[in-house]
């Protein structure tokens, strides 16, 4: 048995903010065991936004906030690991405690506050990585006291552009005053045309890095409208739906359900998983939809896939699961296609989305 395994209840009988430090320094250790070959199920293997990956299950941004273990993470056998948020200026982030388990639930509420070593520093681990050895995500937020909200996304977009292979603009944490208040048809036009631009000018004429937008799942389908068009015209090449949720559904059964701050894993599934069909029907094919929110497992991925989603994202099954959770997925996501006779992962995207964005959310 892996040692990974047998440390797991361990690890959570451990703060939660001590255990994620906990597991970043066994990767960086080289404690944790790697996963399959990413690409070892051809069936698995997809073209999203320009970018061949190996498989579609790809790790959030949260864990690897500052860049520290984004090398060993990508060996676990995941598709892809987005990294950060990273903000221009280094930040502390909220008070502690500011993450709790919801362990009935197999959830957790966080309230971090971008916690992260900044740009500087993130960015100085990417400098000359082997970019062979996987796709890796760059997510950009701004500081709490920031006074210049769309400038410093500009400049975050600028500087990570040469070093990541697609960029994600945050502006979906509940976390951060006022960030939400961006996906404001009129402040999200301004503020996409300013990071596009500022993409360009980073990455420089000759590589094009995808530049992607992450929106929360407390919106309107009127809403998931507007911030599809607005990203189509200003050129975003997806958007990943949905970070964590104000929203405290009824089953949720643990004491720390009362938390302040964004509510993530099994609970947020249902609802995250509508407003991702939302934006792949209002999408209409112009651009991919990337789901997060509630993956566990080779099940909830598959939904997420044929509800619209191109690629997935987890985290905070991780926290119950463990490291092997992505092998898991990537093996009971073969099975499952080839059971349902598909030769290929893109046959099933938005097979259910129709569906999907008429259930109903508890």
């Amino acid at each position: 048995m892996p040692l990974t395994d047998l440390m797991m209840p361990l690890i959570r009988l451990v703060d939660p903010e001590q255990a994620h430090r906990l597991a970043i320094q066994m990767l960086k250790l080289g404690l944790v065991p790697r996963g399959p070959l990413p690409g070892s199920d051809p069936a698995l293997r997809t073209e999203t936004f320009g970018l061949e990956f190996p498989n579609p299950v790809g790790l959030a941004a949260g864990f690897d906030k500052s860049a520290e273990a984004w090398r060993p993470l990508l060996d676990l056998g995941c598709g892809f690991v987005e990294i950060g948020t990273l903000t221009p200026r280094p930040q502390a982030g909220n008070p502690k405690p500011r993450v709790f388990r919801l362990s009935e639930d197999q959830a957790a509420i966080n309230r971090y506050g971008f916690n992260n070593d900044g740009l500087d520093i993130g960015l100085s681990r990417l400098v000359g990585r082997d970019r062979s050895a996987g796709i890796l995500g760059v997510n950009v937020g701004i500081n709490k006291d920031s006074d210049d909200q769309a400038g410093d996304f500009a400049v975050a977009v600028a500087r990570a552009a040469p070093l990541a292979d697609y960029l994600t603009v945050n502006v979906s944490s509940p976390n951060t005053p006022g960030l939400r208040d961006l996906q404001a048809a009129d402040q999200l036009d301004k503020l996409l045309g300013a990071v596009i631009q500022a993409r360009d000018e980073g990455a420089g004429v000759e590589r094009h890095v995808p530049l992607l937008l992450k929106i929360a799942p407390d919106i309107s389908r009127d809403l998931v409208r507007e911030i599809v068009e607005i990203s189509v015209a200003n050129g975003v090449s997806g958007i990943i739906v949905a970070n964590t949720t104000l929203g405290r559904p009824d089953s949720l059964a643990s004491p720390n359900k009362a938390e302040a701050g964004g509510l993530s894993g099994a609970p947020l599934f249902n609802l995250s998983t509508k407003v991702l069909a939302w934006t792949y029907l209002a999408a209409e094919g112009r651009l991919p939809v990337i789901g997060a929110g509630g993956v566990d497992g080779p099940d909830s991925a598959y939904a997420k896939l044929r509800a619209g989603a191109s690629l997935v994202q987890l985290y905070t099954a991780l926290i119950y699961k463990g490291p092997g959770l992505f092998r898991a997925i990537t093996e009971g996501l073969g099975t499952r296609l080839r059971t349902d006779g598909h030769e290929t992962v893109r046959q099933i995207v938005g097979v259910d989305a129709e569906r999907w964005a008429e259930s109903t959310v508890d």
